[in-house]
């Protein structure tokens, strides 16, 4: 039995340029395989769907892009061009903003920070979001009379919440403030932050609440915040639609439960725990799931009413209160705006019956280790006259592990070696998080796609220029 499709959802952009076959076999022979493919015209078009967003509701707001998603170049350079800031996480991806052309007062550091970090963050005159009480201490040693460094505390402890490392815990917000009091002439105090690693409307609604009391208390000891960040979070759309993942997922558990055929390599569940004839827990492909894009979540949030306010809306709160909103999307800003494509090395048989598609790259260069890639690769191939057919792909490392799908994935037809194989919306950490390196297989390349004139221009990522259209 076939399995059920998971179409890849596509920005028409992406999709077009995935029309022209020989362009992408063009494309491998130029820059080899596997291949990173970037669009920062589709990063633009999302940066702008989120600004209309907050310039509906009129909310004074700070856009950062979270560099940590992707190391692209290009993607840098689009987000200074676009006039965005740039939230960075270390001392490299903070020459990285500077070097895409970021002024200081649009770049901000997150993230735990050491004393080195601090020290760049410091001689850069960047934003410094205060993660624990041992940065906000350390800084008040580094910063030297006569000079200022903004701060911005993160905080969590949040009632409802998940356990979380990063921020200073509610409980020890005192503290903060005391230091903060004493130090307000080198250290002023822009607001609060916090990042909750849920898309739940609700438990962010819980955090901001708690976050515009902690404004309150600050103005009462003397200092005047005046910003709300709200972090990340804002999640990706694989799949325009919910009943393909839903088929897909009722037949992997039928599958795991022996009650239909097995589309599982292995004793892979997924994450899914099986006992007393039923599935139990959740997938580790559940990101797969989300089908509302970024900027529909931001509105909702943004309507979102408030109980300590009357009922008002948050976002009318923030402006009636002349408070800034700064959020600080990654994988929203990239959604749909990078390919990873590789070629079809052979095709064989499995001792199980099971047919293995062997790809020129490995697992950990499209999704993270403990991770399954849920949307179906798109094969650009010849092969016309094949039947369809439910295959493995396999990568190149020679572990056992480095099953690309570790499910059976369902192909209108079977390929032939040579043939492009595109693994879609990889930009968002996939390329970069964790590739592998092992028995000295090259690092993928990078390569900008630019839309122009009817057709498409490709060039090094790092080359890349938003001006040159």
């Amino acid at each position: 039995m076939i399995p059920p499709a998971v179409p890849a959802a596509l920005h028409p952009l992406v999709a077009a340029f995935l029309t022209d076959h020989d362009g992408v076999r063009a494309a491998l022979r130029r820059y080899g395989s596997p291949l990173h493919l970037v669009f920062p015209q589709v990063f633009a078009d999302n940066v702008a769907a989120l600004r209309a967003v907050l310039d509906v509701g009129a909310v004074r707001h700070r856009l950062c892009y979270a560099h940590k998603v992707n190391r692209s170049t290009a993607f840098a350079r689009t987000a200074a061009h676009a006039g965005i800031s740039i939230d960075v996480a270390s001392a490299q991806e903070l020459r990285s903003a500077l070097r895409a052309g970021f002024p200081a007062d649009r770049i901000e550091v997150t993230g735990p920070k050491g004393g080195a970090l601090l020290r760049t963050a410091l001689a850069a005159g960047v934003t410094v979001n205060v993660d624990n009480l041992w940065e906000l201490t350390t800084l008040t040693e580094l910063v030297p009379a006569g000079a200022t460094a903004a701060v911005l505390l993160r905080v969590s402890g949040f009632a409802g919440s998940s356990p979380s490392r990063f921020g200073i815990d509610l409980a020890d917000i005192t503290a903060a403030l005391d230091l903060l009091v004493r130090h307000r002439d080198r250290l002023p105090l822009l607001g609060f932050a916090f990042h909750l690693d849920t898309a739940a409307t609700a438990e962010r609604v819980n955090a901001v609440e708690d976050c515009l009391a902690l404004i309150e208390r600050a103005y009462a000891r003397g200092l005047a915040p005046t910003v709300l960040d709200i972090g990340g979070g804002l999640r990706q759309v694989f799949t325009d639609d919910a009943a393909d993942y839903d088929a897909y997922d009722d037949a992997l558990r039928a599958g795991l439960l022996a009650r239909g055929p097995a589309m599982h390599w292995g004793n892979n569940t997924f994450g899914y725990h099986v006992a007393d004839a039923m599935v139990h827990g959740g997938p580790v492909f559940h990101k797969y799931a989300n089908t509302e894009p970024a900027a529909a979540v931001l509105a909702e949030l943004l309507g979102a009413p408030l109980a300590g306010h009357g009922g008002r809306a948050l976002g009318t709160v923030l402006t009636d209160n002349l408070l800034d909103l700064w959020l600080e999307p990654g994988k929203s800003l990239v959604d749909h705006a990078g390919i990873t494509v590789a070629q079809v090395e052979f095709v064989k048989q499995a001792g199980s019956g099971a047919t293995l598609v062997h790809l020129d790259l490995s697992r950990d260069t499209v999704t993270a280790a403990d991770q399954e890639v849920l949307i179906d690769p798109i094969v650009l191939t010849t092969n016309i006259a094949s039947q369809p057919v439910g295959v493995f792909f396999a990568g190149h490392l020679c572990l056992e592990r480095d099953l690309i799908t570790q499910r059976r994935v369902r192909l209108p037809c079977l390929p032939s070696p040579g043939d492009p194989v595109v693994f879609a919306n990889t930009a968002a950490y996939h390329m970069d998080l964790s590739a592998a390196q092992a028995s000295m297989h090259p690092v993928a390349a990078k390569v900008a796609v630019l839309a122009r004139d009817g057709r498409y221009v490709l060039c090094p990522d790092a080359d890349y220029r938003p001006g040159d259209r």
